[in-house]
């Protein structure tokens, strides 16, 4: 009991990293995964979440031993080490928060049956809102709100997952076909599904910057062990969801030969359309409810963790400047990343398919130079012999930069031959 107390207590980094996880990659891919490749896909959803385990434990650890972030670690390996993670941070910046901003907007037209209203509209609406939240309630109000989100989301989805595994598989339709998964299309669609799952790599740092926030706001600190079992019950938790999502998926749409689409406001509609098919129309709103719930979480947690990072980062390349801690100077950065990501939304218009497709291409690609930069750093001089990860957790992370290359090169290879 004292341990569940203590595990509560602790909930921040964790909880705000599943928050921010069970988004695009779920909502979005898990459920396209089973709906288009059935059960199997189950496979590459697990290896994604336990190869890609040690990258963001690292986060974690090496934030807990040493008071410092991981991107300060990635400056005391080098620059180059810096300077790199910071042109990642710049091309994502310019993806991974329209593409989030883009589902919840189609998400919330869908909610209220909104018509004559563009996407990059509602998605102002969106930045608008998010932006005064994040720079008037900062972290605390942020981890707090997300407890209540992350916990209703986490039981309806249970209750709908049994309701649907219940009901049984939906009917196919005559003479169905499996579509081949290691073709040009199933290829790429496994860069995406495992480039974002359960999150991007680069966001290891995040956590390791919400830790300290964290640690800010209370004035106290809790153990390695306690991090890192605040940690796991996020992981865990961000593991599950996906394999529901995908059972939701497959379970209803499998063998039909539905299309999930690419626009931001059908693909909404028909995501609810798949809960509501088993529960009945009664729970519509509630179901819509908790998918727009899911993308806002995650957009404000994206949102809030891209401007610490792009501070962060500024203020250790130029550290003249000292941009960190000031509160104006992050209100500033949570506007900018507003103005720029609702451009590239106008720019994209209700396609959000070309968004998502970018940057999971590209976190996919970067997974195993940044897992492998996290490896570097928790077996510096930095972190204390003892509090280094043990030789099965090593090991783990070089068959993850394995696994992750591997499919690297193989996608570079089926695009140039």
């Amino acid at each position: 009991m004292t341990q569940l107390k203590t595990l509560i207590k602790n909930l921040g980094p964790g909880l705000l990293f599943a928050s921010m996880a069970i988004g695009t990659s779920h909502l979005v891919l898990s459920t396209k995964a089973g709906a288009q490749y059935g059960w199997i896909m189950i496979i590459p959803i697990i290896l994604a979440n336990v190869f890609k385990y040690p990258f963001f434990e690292f986060g974690v650890r090496y934030t807990n031993t040493t008071d410092k972030t991981l991107i300060e670690g990635y400056l005391n390996r080098g620059k180059g080490y810096l300077w790199f993670y910071a042109f990642i941070t710049l091309i994502t910046t310019f993806t991974i928060l329209a593409a989030l901003y883009t589902v919840t907007a189609g998400l919330f037209i869908n909610l209220f049956k909104i018509s004559g209203i563009s996407i990059s509209t509602v998605a102002l609406g969106l930045f608008i809102f998010i932006s005064l939240v994040l720079i008037i309630g900062r972290y605390k109000f942020m981890e707090v709100s997300l407890k209540f989100v992350v916990t209703i989301l986490f039981f309806a989805l249970i209750v709908t997952t049994a309701m649907v595994l219940f009901k049984g598989q939906v009917a196919h339709i005559q003479d169905f076909k499996a579509p081949p998964i290691f073709n040009d299309m199933g290829i790429l669609f496994l860069i995406s599904l495992m480039g974002w799952m359960p999150t991007t790599v680069e966001a290891s740092s995040w956590i390791s910057l919400w830790s300290i926030e964290k640690w800010k706001s209370e004035k106290q600190k809790p153990s390695l062990k306690e991090s890192l079992q605040e940690f796991n019950t996020g992981y865990l938790m961000t593991s599950v969801l996906a394999l529901f999502f995908l059972i939701i998926g497959s379970m209803t749409l499998y063998g039909t030969n539905t299309q999930l689409s690419g626009n931001a406001v059908t693909f909404a509609d028909q995501v609810v359309q798949l809960f509501t098919t088993h529960i009945g129309p009664w729970a519509y709103i509630f179901i819509a409810i908790s998918a727009f719930a899911t993308m806002f979480s995650t957009c404000m947690t994206a949102h809030d963790a891209v401007a610490r990072v792009s501070l962060d980062i500024i203020d250790l390349l130029l550290p003249k400047i000292q941009v960190s801690g000031k509160k104006s100077i992050f209100a500033l950065a949570i506007i900018i990343l507003a103005i720029v990501n609702f451009i590239v939304i106008a720019l994209f218009g209700a396609n959000m398919g070309q968004l998502v497709a970018l940057a999971t291409f590209v976190s996919f690609v970067v997974a195993p130079i940044i897992g492998y930069m996290n490896l570097k750093n928790v077996m510096s001089n930095d972190v204390p012999p003892a509090q280094r990860p043990k030789k099965a957790l090593q090991w783990l992370t070089y068959l993850g930069i394995l696994f992750l290359s591997f499919f690297s090169i193989y996608y570079f290879w089926i695009v140039v031959f």
